[in-house]
């Protein structure tokens, strides 16, 4: 993050014709702020972990297989090389790769054909249709027992596969059978000689999701799940993100069944034509994100409709009148807590501490996720909005009835005790509420200006 160099000049020249200046000046100078903090520094697998991950895999039978897709068109010579080696240097052996090549010439032929590996699987497509189509064709194939989808250009860490497997396996002995997985991952220059902007994910975040393709890469799903989903032309440039979220749609509240691991097993390479470096090279991708947003919409029933952030690729849901008409899943809505142009609550982990707090207004925060729509373990109590069904769930946790501030459905939680732990009783109302099925919502524009006397209150 806050990388100083021509890609982002060029994001933030984009930026300021889309936003105007007062919106520019606060992101320039969140970036500026970030150039100050430590650099990325990349956690690798020591030798002998990986050395020991070869020794556990290399002997008896391999629990689970992976066939991984890439769809190739062009592809040059270097990055493919180094595609195929980073496959066979993984310590998870249990892998067959599928190279659907829309390529007009034998190029790329002539460099798969050379590895020798029996693993590779070679497709020669007739004519090239688009990511999605070509992908499509590649799914045909597929004989794992999951599929991992990877781009021509990018780059797998040697330990992808095995994190995948044993978080399968995991998952097997709780009785659950992951349908979905996804793992943090980073960006690299063409050369490899530079990573940067890590993208360390959440557990899985519907909200987030629907702002934002922020499970991307390396993403594994179960062979029936995606042939059965498949990808959408329609969708082209946002094929996966129209993937994603059509599979978190069949798997429904069974959230349990997608799986992420926290660690960075995928390397994003980035070049003038990538649309992770030009945010213009492929600017139809976003809108087709924003049409997957609005089809999930339109199949949840939802009265919503998915439009543009300032933040290119990222969406907000405007819904017609209460979110609580729309969305029956959700009981409670919190917004962020501002005390002299600071966040000093809102959004909270389970175990207590306030996610955003520090961020100064104006400034969107890691990945811009301060800004965004998001599903939350707890929202402060002090800024708060309950569905009516709901109120009396509130009303048994915190001992007083739900009373509102004057023209608003915010509850007063001046009506608490002056030695009332704001948030311990949001945990616990939050908790009743998770527990009675319900989802917390987190919406970063409902923020609400403390004053002095309730910030010293604990």
């Amino acid at each position: 993050m806050g990388r100083i160099n021509a890609a982002n000049l060029r994001k933030s020249l984009y930026y300021l014709k889309r936003n105007g200046l007062r919106k520019t000046w606060y992101a320039v100078r969140e970036r500026l702020d970030e150039c100050s903090q430590s650099p990325y520094c990349r956690i690798l697998p020591s030798e002998e972990e990986l050395e020991g991950q070869r020794r556990t895999w290399g002997q008896g039978t391999l629990p689970v297989s992976f066939s991984i897709l890439v769809p190739a068109y062009r592809t040059k010579e270097e990055y493919l090389r180094e595609l195929l080696v980073s496959l066979r240097r993984q310590t998870y052996p249990g892998w067959e790769l599928i190279l659907a090549d829309a390529t007009e010439d034998d190029s790329v032929e002539n460099i798969v054909r050379s590895e020798k590996d029996s693993r590779i699987r070679y497709i020669r497509l007739e004519e090239n249709k688009g990511i999605a189509e070509n992908t499509n064709q590649a799914l045909k194939y597929v004989s794992g027992e999951y599929v991992g989808l990877l781009d021509h250009d990018d780059i797998l860490e040697e330990n992808a596969l095995h994190e995948m497997t044993v978080r399968i396996e995991e998952g097997k002995l709780r009785g659950i059978q992951l349908e979905m997985l996804y793992s943090d991952e980073d960006k690299c220059n063409g050369d490899r000689t530079e990573y940067y902007e890590p993208n360390l994910k959440e557990d899985f975040n519907l909200d987030l999701l629907l702002s934002n393709n922020y499970i991307c890469h390396f993403l594994v799903m179960k062979r029936e799940m995606i042939q059965d989903l498949g990808f959408r032309p329609e969708y082209e440039g946002s094929q996966d993100y129209d993937l994603v979220l059509r599979a978190a749609a069949k798997i429904g509240r069974r959230e349990e069944q997608i799986g992420h691991i926290s660690k960075v097993l995928y390397h994003w390479r980035c070049h003038t034509g990538s649309t992770a470096e030009n945010p213009q090279s492929k600017r139809y991708a976003y809108e087709a994100g924003r049409r997957a947003v609005q089809d999930f919409i339109m199949q949840a029933g939802w009265k919503a409709k998915a439009e543009e952030t300032a933040h290119v690729g990222f969406y907000a849901l405007h819904y017609e009148g209460s979110v609580f008409d729309s969305r029956q899943d959700v009981a409670a809505v919190g917004g962020a807590l501002v005390y002299k142009k600071q966040i000093v609550g809102g959004r909270l982990t389970e175990e207590g501490q306030a996610i955003y707090a520090g961020l100064p207004v104006g400034y969107s925060g890691y990945l811009h996720r301060a800004s965004l729509a998001q599903v939350a373990a707890a929202a402060d109590i002090r800024n708060i909005q309950v569905r009516k069904e709901c109120r009396e769930i509130f009303r048994k946790v915190l001992g007083v009835p739900y009373g509102t501030i004057p023209g608003s459905e915010v509850f007063d939680a001046s009506q608490l005790p002056e030695d009332s732990d704001w948030t311990d009783l949001s945990l616990k109302l939050c908790r009743a509420l998770r527990e009675a099925g319900y989802r917390i919502l987190y919406l970063p524009d409902c923020a609400l200006k403390l004053k002095r006397e309730q910030i010293w209150k604990k």
